[in-house]
């Protein structure tokens, strides 16, 4: 079956950002997420899931361990397990992303504040 926004799982996080469940599998986990200008995640890591967070549209800003990453469109970060991270959009634009996981990272995740 064919996947999109249109017919996937939706659900909302964080301050109005948007995630729609590509891929929902144990062992894999693809999400089209969606922040408004000005959001962020919380930060945190995950003890078992590797993520690649790829930029589809919009400029995305990833502290991870400490260092900051400025993401743009078509650009991605990978982000093992046990390292501390945080997605923000401190742009004035929606940034669109996937964040790729395997595992998935659902029942993984660990706040660090």
């Amino acid at each position: 079956m064919k996947i999109s926004k249109e017919n996937a799982e939706h659900y909302l996080w964080g301050d109005f950002c948007d995630g729609w469940q590509l891929v929902k599998q144990k062992e894999l986990s693809i999400i089209h997420e969606r922040m408004p200008p000005q959001t962020s995640e919380v930060r945190h890591y995950h003890r078992k899931a590797r993520q690649f967070f790829f930029v589809l549209s919009g400029t995305a800003t990833m502290e991870i361990d400490g260092e900051i990453i400025i993401l743009r469109d078509h650009e991605g970060v990978e982000v093992p397990p046990n390292v501390p991270h945080q997605m923000m959009n401190q742009s004035d634009c929606v940034v669109e992303f996937l964040v790729i996981s395997q595992p998935a990272s659902k029942e993984d995740r660990v706040l660090t504040d």
